[in-house]
Parts: C-alpha cells; structure tokens; sequence
C-alpha cells in the first residue's frame, strides 16, 4: 500500500511538471528530486517524463530534474541515457549557473556508469572544464568530476581527464589544486 501511494504521488508530480504554471513545475521537479535522493527508483517509470521536463523555460525545474536524474542514473544508466541531449543544452545556459551544474553533474554520474558513456560525455565534461575554471560552481564541478573519476572510465577518458587536470594539480592552488590531486589519484586508481 505505501508503495502503491508513493507512485501514485510521483505520477501526480511528474504530471505537474507539464503543467502550464510555472510555480508548479518548480514546486513539483522540487518535490520529484527530493524523492530521487529518498527512493529514486521509484521514478523510474517517469523517465521519459522527467527527460522531458528538462526542456522547460525555468532555469528550477531543469535543476531539480538534473538531480533527480543523477540519482536514477545510479540505479539504471541505460534508462536516464536520453537525458545527454537535455544536459548538453543546459551545460552551457548563460542564464544560470545552478542549471550549469547540475547538467554537470548529471553528466558526470552517466559518463562514471561504463567505458562507452565515459567516452560520450567526456568532450563535453572537458569544455564545461574549460569554460568554467575559476567560476564560482568550479570547486563543485571538480566534486562531480571527482565522482566521475572513480567509474567505470575508458582508458581514453581516464587519460585525457588526468591530462585536464593535471597543471592544476601541479600548479594550483587550495581546492583546485587539492581536487585535481584527488581525482588524479582516484583516476589511477589509487583512491
């Protein structure tokens, strides 16, 4: 029974989120991620829903979905897949940082799943590195990549990672240099 009401609640909130008022798409993607980091797997049969709900205008509701996401993608890569096109759009929104990273960070938890996503994210996780070194969400992009480090990585992926950021683990300075020290290492292996 209490399963049976906790689906019945995400199929009321995923509904919502196609909703045409604005304030109750972001209240619902607020109250699907909450579920995601309680449960997510049971969102997954609205991930097709929750891809698409990454399209909305407000910058709020595609944060919230990315979150929710990311945490499905732990339980099933295959299935939260579709999202990369939402999360390619999103990584380089001039209108929000938050959306930036958690697109990020969403990409970072598919790209750690196997070799093959690694492989597909990694140009786009290597940009985002670029455009955004020093950026206010940098020290929270290197946790993502720090995560990401320690997946299931191509050897290509792994290598051109401890390339990127291996200047700032020599020559950086606090976090940046402390981060890029530790994704390297976990990135070997050693972590």
């Amino acid at each position: 029974m209490a399963d049976e009401a906790v689906t019945m609640n995400a199929d009321y909130l995923v509904s919502a989120l196609a909703g045409s008022r604005r304030r109750s798409r972001q209240d619902a993607a607020h109250q699907i991620a909450l579920v995601a980091h309680e449960d997510a797997s049971q969102l997954m049969p609205f991930v097709e829903d929750l891809v698409d709900a990454l399209y909305r205008p407000e910058a709020q509701t595609r944060w919230e979905v990315f979150d929710a996401l990311g945490e499905c993608a732990l339980i099933n890569a295959d299935a939260v897949e579709e999202g990369y096109d939402g999360a390619e759009a999103s990584l380089f929104d001039d209108g929000s940082a938050t959306v930036r990273l958690a697109a990020f960070r969403f990409l970072c938890r598919l790209g750690a799943s196997d070799p093959a996503r690694s492989d597909m994210v990694w140009p786009l996780l290597d940009e985002a590195v670029q455009c955004y070194h020093g950026d206010p969400e940098y020290h929270d992009m290197l946790v993502a990549l720090l995560e990401y480090s320690r997946g299931d990585l191509s050897d290509k992926s792994r290598d051109a990672l401890i390339a990127r950021v291996g200047f700032d683990a020599e020559n950086g300075q606090g976090f940046t240099r402390a981060y890029s020290s530790q994704i390297i290492a976990a990135a070997k292996g050693g972590e």
